[in-house]
């Protein structure tokens, strides 16, 4: 405190000599109209600057919640998707039923570990049981088809990545309709085989693959990736096909997992069969 005092005691000359200076500024600016726009356009305009960088700087720190509630609105919508529900029979009504029975639910997570460079590749996600995610959900992104769920706990859930080689996926080739399977044999994380394929079907590079929708886990149409190229072995009948994958599992920050609200009615119809 003694400092300050002498600060000011050494310096009180020049700090009375700035007082002076800008009381004066101030009876030129209030006492003369055109001074007086002047100084306030310009006070106007730092204002603004600081206010806008306030502003900037703020929305930066507040991405994150930003995304997370983009995240959650966008799986309200779609669970609102034509894709999320089941068409009934047109032909016969039902005075309490409807056209369309919701049979997809999805919600939103946020991938908290992840790998691409293991020939069994996981990721976590930080949503579990208590939110609602359970074992056999799918997992996707804007991008295309993520992985499984294969376990949960209270308030995470560990997901087998489509880059396992484990993962089997029923797949479709959009254009035409033909029924294959996507497995990741290893190598890069950006690509994967379509198998099954017969060697009569004429397919094309950049061919969009989707989900098959004849599995309990994803829906019909789910992107899976594009035809990267083919080949047909010699004394073979299904082609080699390499399938670029829409997402790049090395940048996953968040995902959609979908629940398949009609699983265990189709598991159960299925039992007795098997």
């Amino acid at each position: 405190m003694r400092n300050l005092f002498n600060f000011f005691w050494r310096h009180s000359n020049f700090i009375l000599f700035l007082l002076l200076e800008f009381f004066a500024l101030l009876l030129v600016v209030n006492n003369n109209g055109y001074q007086k726009s002047v100084s306030y356009a310009w006070v106007s305009e730092k204002t603004g600057m600081i206010q806008s960088e306030y502003n900037s700087l703020w929305e930066y720190l507040n991405l994150k919640q930003t995304n997370k509630e983009l995240a959650a609105e966008n799986a309200r919508y779609r669970s609102l998707l034509k894709s999320s529900y089941l068409v009934t029979d047109t032909l016969v009504h039902f005075r309490k039923d409807s056209l369309y029975h919701q049979q997809y639910k999805t919600l939103s997570a946020q991938v908290i570990s992840n790998s691409t460079n293991s020939l069994t590749n996981y990721m976590q996600l930080n949503k579990g049981k208590l939110q609602g995610i359970s074992n056999d959900m799918a997992v996707v992104s804007p991008s295309g088809v993520v992985g499984i769920v294969v376990n949960t706990s209270p308030n995470f859930s560990w997901v087998m990545s489509l880059i396992n080689k484990e993962t089997r996926i029923s797949a479709r080739i959009k254009k035409n309709g033909q029924i294959g399977t996507i497995a990741w044999e290893g190598g890069s994380y950006r690509y994967a085989s379509l198998k099954d394929i017969p060697t009569y079907v004429r397919i094309s590079k950049g061919d969009t693959i989707i989900t098959s929708g004849y599995s309990h886990v994803f829906p019909e149409g789910q992107l899976i990736g594009v035809v990267n190229d083919f080949t047909i072995k010699g004394g073979e009948h299904f082609y080699t096909i390499n399938v670029r994958l829409g997402v790049d599992f090395n940048s996953l920050s968040h995902v959609y997992v979908i629940k398949n609200l009609l699983r265990e009615e189709q598991l159960k119809l299925e039992e007795p069969v098997k």
